[in-house]
């Protein structure tokens, strides 16, 4: 497998991490996953912007060149036959020694990382899937707002508790903040219909800013649905008529179950996707097919 690392494309065996990296050493770095379509990756500029503030806030010195990425990314992926791909950027602060920083970090490492994307069966996109609630609790931004940062320990611990829950194939956790209110999920960030209102938890819940999140607001707003941004409780949910999640590489995945601690299970809407949900699908998936 061939990964790229440094503006370079190399064997991944040769990519290896120092071991007085603080990305190593602190978990100090950030990341960004996405992929392409028709070969091109999407909303590339969103994320370049997001990944340089986090950057900028690590004092990271490091500042992408988004046309530098798409020729770096298309040389990694020509040399692993992908036509398409799922894509992990990272930026790890670099080798500074043992003991906490003493300035800004001026020798980042960068690697891009590509595998091909997973195969959802389109069925997913109308019949759903499961949402389940979990004790693992969100914790708080380690600054102002959550960054993709390399430290994802409450986003490992939360998938464990998933993995031993006895969710069904392909379900998605559901993290509320330490007041219970409602979050995000493990990978994706959360969207609901009530009172044909759509609604999303507010940055002020310790979300991430997703990327995919932020589009579909757009998305939403242009055919007249423009998005409440709050805090809520799981109770919203339950009466929610519609949920979906999303996500760079899932699109918006619609939820029609919800399970929550106890092991109850609450149909969500008709039990199928719902039509705003299918509205966004088609005009996220109608943008996705042309040039970024």
């Amino acid at each position: 497998m061939k990964v790229g690392y440094n503006g370079s494309v190399i064997d991944a065996e040769k990519a290896v991490v120092g071991v007085f990296d603080h990305g190593f050493l602190y978990g100090l770095g950030l990341f960004e996953t996405f992929r392409t379509y028709n070969g091109l990756p999407h909303l590339l500029d969103r994320h370049l912007r997001r990944l340089t503030d986090g950057c900028k806030a690590l004092q990271i010195n490091y500042i992408p060149d988004g046309q530098a990425i798409r020729d770096w990314l298309a040389e990694v992926m020509e040399a692993n036959d992908l036509p398409d791909a799922y894509v992990r950027m990272t930026v790890s602060a670099g080798d500074e020694g043992l003991g906490l920083p003493t300035g800004a970090y001026g020798k980042p490492n960068v690697w891009l990382l590509v595998k091909q994307l997973p195969a959802t069966p389109p069925s997913v996109y109308e019949q759903g899937r499961e949402l389940r609630l979990l004790k693992t609790v969100r914790n708080t931004p380690e600054g102002d707002i959550r960054l993709k940062s390399l430290h994802y320990m409450n986003n490992i611990i939360a998938k464990q508790e998933l993995l031993h829950a006895g969710a069904s194939t392909g379900a998605e956790g559901l993290l509320l903040t330490k007041e219970g209110y409602l979050s995000e999920g493990i990978v994706s960030n959360l969207f609901f219909v009530r009172n044909n209102q759509v609604c999303t938890p507010s940055l002020d819940a310790g979300i991430l800013p997703g990327i995919t999140r932020e589009r579909v607001m757009e998305l939403a707003a242009v055919v007249g649905h423009p998005v409440e941004e709050g805090l809520y409780g799981w109770d919203d949910l339950v009466r929610a008529e519609e949920i979906w999640m999303t996500s760079s590489i899932q699109e918006l995945v619609p939820i029609t179950t919800l399970t929550d601690w106890d092991g109850n299970i609450h149909r969500v809407g008709s039990g199928h996707a719902g039509p705003i949900h299918r509205q966004l699908l088609t005009n996220y998936r109608q943008e996705c097919s042309k040039e970024d």
